[in-house]
């Protein structure tokens, strides 16, 4: 990784010095030099080959501001905001600065400001946000018509789709998306896309056993009294608004049973569990076919997800009962489930 960031440095550099080396030739040539007001004739990322203009930025890259009077720079603002340049590389008709991440978007100026002491000039440019980050969407169940929620971050001026198909969005924000669910949704995959590119959710529509309601409950229960089941915690969730709860004493168990499905598109059992316990021998078994399969998993305190392939318990076509038993041998521990479902094949 070392040599990675080295070789990329001696890349930017080298580039930038013949970049300026060319820019300062022109700067003698030019006896107008910095007299004159600043100009902005194009913005271009700084990467090797030809400069091509530009006008939208991905922050935390450099780029190159070309123009004329540009060498009293004194102050450059991308989007009103304060960004720092190091005035070994600027000439009078170049300049290389960094757009930081903190850079706003959202509700922003669009424009680049510099200020020189020949001037101040402004210039059409967007500072584009990061990649949808796509968390998770609910209901995974959802039918046509119903309004499913999408949580996560940087949704700008988002297009919602199922599969290839354009989702009406009801309303958004940057951290939430509501859109109606399309006609012909079931076992598609939910995208997020805005002016930086697309993220598509990891969970199939219809694919849920839990999203925040257990789908097709036909009873479920712990096998002592004194143990807590509850399907509607909402303290610490990784996806929709609640998890699952589980406070299991030592080697108890509970059983989920539901109405019974057809499973052959599918090609594992899934879900996100965490353990309330940092002990190292925290885990779970996950029992399938009436105890024909036990599967241990590890557990930690943090979000985990576990995959569990049907090769690994027969094959099965259909699906109607979990039953998990806690194994850590410590005396018992709290366990978290959330995203509980199937992978598509």
């Amino acid at each position: 990784m070392k040599n990675i960031k080295i070789k990329y440095l001696l890349s930017f550099f080298t580039m930038a010095f013949m970049v300026m080396g060319v820019f300062s030739s022109c700067d003698n040539d030019d006896s107008s030099g910095s007299s004159g007001a600043p100009v902005i004739t194009s913005i271009s990322k700084s990467v090797e080959g030809d400069l091509v203009p530009v006008t939208v930025g991905d922050p935390k890259n450099y780029y190159i501001i070309q123009g004329t009077g540009l060498s009293t720079v004194t102050k450059i603002y991308f989007n009103d905001f304060d960004t720092y340049f190091n005035p070994t590389l600027v000439t009078d008709t170049a300049i290389f600065v960094l757009i930081d991440e903190k850079t706003p978007y959202a509700d922003a100026s669009n424009k680049l400001k510099l200020v020189t002491k020949q001037g101040t000039i402004l210039y059409d440019f967007v500072v584009a946000p990061p990649t949808p980050k796509f968390d998770s969407y609910n209901s995974i169940n959802a039918a046509e018509g119903d309004i499913v929620t999408i949580y996560g971050d940087y949704f700008l001026d988002p297009v919602v789709k199922v599969g290839t198909t354009q989702a009406e969005i009801v309303s958004s924000s940057l951290t939430e998306i509501k859109f109606k669910m399309p006609a012909s949704s079931m076992d598609k995959y939910v995208s997020v896309t805005n002016i930086s590119g697309t993220t598509t959710s990891e969970e199939a529509v219809g694919s849920a056993l839990y999203d925040d309601v257990i789908q097709g409950d036909a009873g479920h229960w712990m096998w002592s009294g004194s143990d807590v089941f509850d399907t509607n915690f909402k303290d610490d969730i990784i996806q929709g608004e609640a998890a699952i709860k589980f406070v299991f004493g030592g080697w108890n168990g509970a059983d989920m049973k539901f109405n019974s499905r057809d499973i052959s598109k599918y090609k594992a059992f899934r879900v996100k569990v965490k353990s309330v316990s940092t002990s190292s021998d925290a885990s779970v078994i996950f029992v399938f076919g009436g105890w024909a399969y036990q599967i241990k998993k590890p557990l930690t305190n943090k979000w985990t997800t576990i995959e569990i392939p049907f090769s690994d318990i027969g094959n099965p076509t259909t699906f109607d009962q979990l039953t998990l038993q806690e194994s850590g041998g410590f005396g018992g521990n709290t366990i978290l489930m959330d995203d509980m479902g199937f992978v598509l094949k």
